[in-house]
């Protein structure tokens, strides 16, 4: 087995450290990102029952499972990761890779014309450690997210994506704009400062 390097091994006491982590387990989230999702909620007031929901890069399931629970058993959730996912009631879980044709219709027949209220989009490339390839890496991802978005959401309908600032931000903010009726930026207190992932919530989809 080989040894941890020592920036591995900070990352790992840090994790452990990590408020929002010892929270995710004591109430029995699959991560911590779920508090992410939980600090819009908390401000913006997007997840209601009754709704159409697709998670976008849903594994391990943290957003699923939230919005699950917000949902009570009214509505439906779609979600999709090209890794795997144990079973939440109440999530229909697509595996596979959101930018392969393939798995897109997979996506596209499950919904099967039904227009979805909104898109939840926390994905994310693998990162090579080459800040541009990185960052070009996350914003084709994105605005796949995007494309997807402007077939499925019906009218007035939501999109909550994340987002790293760099070259591609403000074009991407642009795209947004000419799609909705309001767009907004959210750093989330759960999203570790250092990091330069924001996330962008477009209201009032106009097709």
């Amino acid at each position: 087995m080989p040894k941890r390097t020592k920036s591995s091994q900070r990352w790992l006491q840090e994790h452990e450290r990590d408020v929002y982590v010892k929270r995710a387990r004591e109430e029995g989230y699959r991560s911590r990102a779920v508090f992410k999702l939980e600090e819009i909620q908390r401000t913006d007031r997007l997840l209601r029952p009754g709704m159409t929901i697709v998670d976008l890069g849903a594994a391990p399931g943290g957003w699923s499972q939230y919005a699950a629970k917000l949902l009570r058993g009214k509505g439906r959730i779609v979600a999709l990761d090209i890794l795997p996912m144990d079973e939440i009631v109440g999530v229909e879980f697509i595996q596979g890779d959101f930018a392969q044709d393939a798995v897109l219709e997979q996506l596209h027949a499950r919904l099967a014309g039904m227009p979805v209220d909104l898109v939840l989009s926390d994905i994310a490339p693998n990162m090579s450690g080459i800040a541009d390839v990185d960052h070009d890496r996350s914003m084709y991802l994105v605005e796949l997210a995007l494309d997807f978005s402007r077939q499925h959401l019906a009218p007035h309908g939501d999109f909550l994506t994340k987002v790293f600032q760099g070259r591609g931000f403000q074009p991407f903010m642009k795209m947004l704009r000419e799609s909705f009726g309001s767009v907004k930026v959210r750093k989330p207190p759960a999203s570790r400062q250092r990091s330069s992932e924001l996330y962008l919530l477009a209201r009032d989809f106009r097709p």
